[in-house]
């Protein structure tokens, strides 16, 4: 009866309140015995809570808990059980003494990575009348470091100052790294620069502010002040500051600073540890240095699985395959432990290669040895597989990643996934289930790469109107999420596909204005080649002019713009300039040569340069450049010398050969040649309705009605259908469509009566409509009708009728112009106060004064 009820008074005290009970007397009478004193053996005799808690109940029935409560904390900190020693701890009466004990609860939440629990006993711990010493505030500052709570570290730190701790190193140290973990550099460097005034930085301190400079990502300055440290500090760094600084020389790619940092780690004795050893091969990896990489992989006493996948990631990055995929069967040999990382390293090695199925390839292997794929290694997997458009191994690893991957609770994760997800079904051309995705991550979800995946996919695949629509939600989303490089660049493509010079301006303005310096060349290069693309080819060379830095892409970009405006002799002195900078041309180059000398009629000069591409260059041309070739010869009406070039071919002619051929017989009317071309066509199984449009023409220029409806006939058998002539304009709401005998504007009867008094006008100055583009067998007033109402002559009727006097008219049209079209715009240009821009299939025609830029070479 005794034992029990001293029991039941114990539970009482550990759940209500540690007060003694009012009536002790009921409990113990007069008569019993008194209690025998514990021995401190028996708390060092317990293993488990169970016991750690009859002891305390022991204890408090004994009345000696002022005595023994150092022991009891003690032991249910070794039992594991934290929250039973705060429970002591707030019934005990504030003491320096006893402060070690608060240190250690603290301590243990943090060492059992609770670090919540730890700030709630800081904060339990003040709150009670306990002052925090110089052991008590690193804990709370790691503990705010570990959930990266900046708000509660400066809450700490200003707990610190109240206490005048400040000024300690340990304390200071560790305010240090909590606000870099935070991402507060600000705070971080003015903690430091605190602590150098007064003089009492060490080793730690440098290492800590380096390393929070790294963790920011932001590398120059924590090489900056590595530098500092080797002249300002008197001690030497350790290998912890090497490790930190060289992952700061891979990230800006500075081998040179990597260099002297692998030379101070091998002066000062450094180099045998293996973190200072894995952290330098990752470096020289990184910087694509792989043979320095590779010599110090093998000098290497000790390796770890680290070591080595240092070494594949290297070789796959720069795309050698063989001496990665070697690597990776010798660690098999070896009997190393292959991790995760080893197998992503190898699948994103393949995938930015595109070698999407040797990415499946080995994905399959990993999933053989039973290692569970992380986000990582599953997005690089979706990488592999949009590169090669195989659409049903996205979709299957798609369900593997709904079982396996997503929805674990980690938001971070699911979301990269997802963008993984969204740039694989957009790449693979599955918009509808790209944007399904899409929409299912919540606006403030979305990062910037959420909206770039799916911005990039419209853009890059034909959809330019759902690409720039997406972009103005983007820019006008309550989340205001800034666009990257990368999103920019997906936008000026957009741009550049519709021609939308207008659009584009405001992208350069806003690229002007957000200084987009990281990616200066990627972006000026997208925007040359959206000025290019959108008729303002003067634009393109300011900003070519003003590049900082050129690369083959600049060069190629610009002569692809003088090309497609027919500045033929312009493309030739940018190749001669080119050559003066010495950069060596390579195929694309010739290839863009060869068009600007095309579309310029400069036939002896595009000859000149096809025979030097292999005799001065060593370049093998290709069969694109036999179809530049034909394509020039065809346009001066050397069809003999075009033919000759066909037969002469080292390799098979392609059907891009043909229809260069099929196309000149339609300019100068060769039906012969162009049934000739039409039949090679056939026999490749060439389904393109170009090809048929083509020889349709040809035979209709000739009047052969009965082979127009032939070949109709054909097409309509066939499958193929001729893709409907479509023309657009920039109105003042936006972009303006119209198709051949469009009445569905609601200004169609104003643009008809605005192009029918244009028609008028210009046949009074001897304007004769070219009935022969017709197709079909009508007599010539009727076949004038259909001519008038063709898209790209109501686009200009529109422009006319919207624009102000003397602005510029930009027309873009998807197929190549009729020719009753170039010379009707070409009589109208004389008669109306607009330049007239009109970009085609095939190139740009500048409409001024009743004349053309291309000069009859279209």
């Amino acid at each position: 009866m005794l034992q029990r009820s001293r029991h039941q008074c114990a539970c009482k005290c550990l759940t209500h309140d540690s007060s003694p009970p009012s009536s002790p007397q009921l409990f113990f009478s007069t008569a019993s015995p008194p209690p025998v004193p514990l021995p401190a053996s028996l708390f060092k005799k317990c293993k488990s809570l169970l016991e750690a808690q009859r002891l305390h109940q022991q204890v408090i029935v004994q009345g000696l808990l002022s005595q023994l409560s150092r022991t009891v904390v003690f032991t249910y900190l070794s039992c594991g059980a934290p929250s039973h020693a705060a429970a002591v701890l707030v019934r005990l009466s504030p003491s320096s003494d006893l402060n070690f004990w608060w240190n250690a609860l603290i301590r243990q939440s943090v060492t059992a990575s609770c670090p919540e629990d730890a700030i709630k006993n800081f904060s339990l711990m003040r709150r009670l009348g306990w002052r925090p010493d110089c052991y008590t505030f690193p804990f709370a500052f790691k503990a705010c470091g570990e959930i990266r709570s900046r708000w509660h570290g400066a809450a700490v730190h200003a707990a610190a100052y109240v206490s005048g701790l400040e000024p300690n190193v340990f304390i200071g140290n560790t305010m240090m790294a909590m606000y870099g973990r935070c991402g507060d550099l600000v705070a971080a460097r003015k903690v430091f620069d605190e602590m150098s005034v007064r003089g009492v930085c060490d080793l730690v301190s440098w290492n800590s502010i380096v390393a929070a400079y790294v963790q920011s990502s932001d590398f120059c300055v924590a090489l900056d002040l590595f530098q500092r440290m080797n002249h300002e500090f008197s001690g030497k760094p350790d290998a912890f500051s090497l490790v930190n600084v060289l992952p700061a020389c891979a990230a800006i790619g500075a081998p040179m600073q990597g260099k002297q940092v692998h030379a101070s780690a091998v002066r000062r004795g450094l180099f045998e540890d293996l973190f200072v050893g894995n952290a330098t091969v990752d470096m020289y990896a990184k910087c694509e240095m792989v043979e320095e990489a590779s010599k110090i992989f093998d000098r290497m006493k000790v390796k770890d699985v680290v070591s080595w996948n240092a070494m594949v990631t290297g070789y796959s990055r720069i795309g050698r395959f063989e001496e990665a995929l070697s690597l990776f069967e010798e660690m098999r040999k070896e009997k190393v432990v292959l991790d995760v990382i080893t197998w992503s390293a190898v699948i994103a090695g393949y995938a930015q290669k595109e070698r999407g199925h040797e990415a499946l390839d080995v994905f399959r292997q990993m999933q053989l040895t039973g290692l569970e794929p992380n986000v990582v290694t599953f997005v690089s997997l979706l990488s592999g597989i949009a590169c090669v458009g195989a659409l049903l191994h996205g979709k299957e690893s798609h369900c593997y990643a709904v079982k396996r991957i997503l929805n674990k609770g980690e938001l971070e994760g699911d979301l990269m996934a997802t963008n993984g997800l969204i740039d694989m079904y957009s790449k693979c051309k599955a918009f509808v289930i790209a944007r399904t995705l899409f929409n299912l991550v919540l606006p403030f979800d979305r990062n910037v790469v959420t909206w770039t995946v799916m911005i990039g996919g419209y853009a890059q695949h034909g959809k330019a109107n759902e690409a720039l629509e997406l972009f103005s939600q983007m820019m006008n989303q309550d989340a205001f999420i800034s666009p990257n490089a990368f999103t920019i660049s997906c936008v000026l493509v957009a741009c550049a596909h519709l021609a939308a010079l207008w659009i584009g301006k405001q992208i350069h303005a806003y690229v002007l204005r957000n200084h987009f310096e990281p990616e200066a060349l990627f972006v000026a290069n997208c925007l040359l080649d959206m000025y290019s693309k959108s008729g303002d080819v003067d634009a393109a060379r300011v900003v070519f002019d003003n590049m900082k830095e050129r690369n083959f892409v600049s060069w190629t970009s610009l002569l692809a713009g003088y090309g497609m405006h027919g500045h033929g002799e312009d493309a030739l002195h940018l190749f001669y300039e080119m050559r003066r900078v010495g950069l060596d041309p390579d195929s694309l180059t010739f290839l863009v040569l060869l068009y600007a000398c095309s579309h310029s009629g400069m036939v002896d000069h595009g000859i000149k340069f096809f025979n030097n591409m292999a005799n001065e260059f060593g370049i093998d041309p290709g069969v694109e450049h036999y179809a530049c070739m034909v394509d020039l010869l065809g346009r001066a009406g050397r069809l003999d010398e075009a033919m000759k070039l066909i037969q002469d071919m080292p390799i098979d002619p392609s059907p891009i050969v043909w229809i260069g051929l099929l196309g000149a017989c339609r300019i100068h009317a060769n039906v012969d040649m162009g049934e000739y071309a039409a039949s090679r066509l056939s026999e490749l199984q060439s389904e393109n309705d170009g090809a048929y449009t083509l020889l349709s023409n040809t035979y209709a220029s000739a009047r052969r009605w009965n082979d127009v409806a032939r070949i109709r006939s054909l097409m309509k058998h066939s499958g193929v259908k001729k893709r409907p002539g479509c023309s657009w304009v920039q109105g003042k709401k936006g972009i303006e469509t119209f198709y051949v005998g469009d009445w569905s504007h609601p200004k169609s009867e104003k643009i008809h009566e605005v192009l029918s008094d244009l028609i008028s006008r210009i046949r009074a100055l001897g304007y004769v409509p070219v009935t022969s583009f017709s197709l079909h067998d009508v007599d010539d007033e009727e076949k004038g009708d259909l001519l008038f109402s063709h898209s790209e002559k109501l686009a200009l009727a529109y422009a006319i009728l919207t624009s102000t006097a003397g602005a510029t008219i930009r027309i873009t049209k998807n197929l190549r112009v009729c020719g009753d079209c170039h010379l009707a715009i070409t009589y109208i240009s004389k008669i109306v106060d607009h330049v007239i821009i009109l970009r085609d299939s095939s190139r740009f025609h500048h409409f001024k004064n009743g004349s053309c830029s291309c000069k009859g070479y279209w």
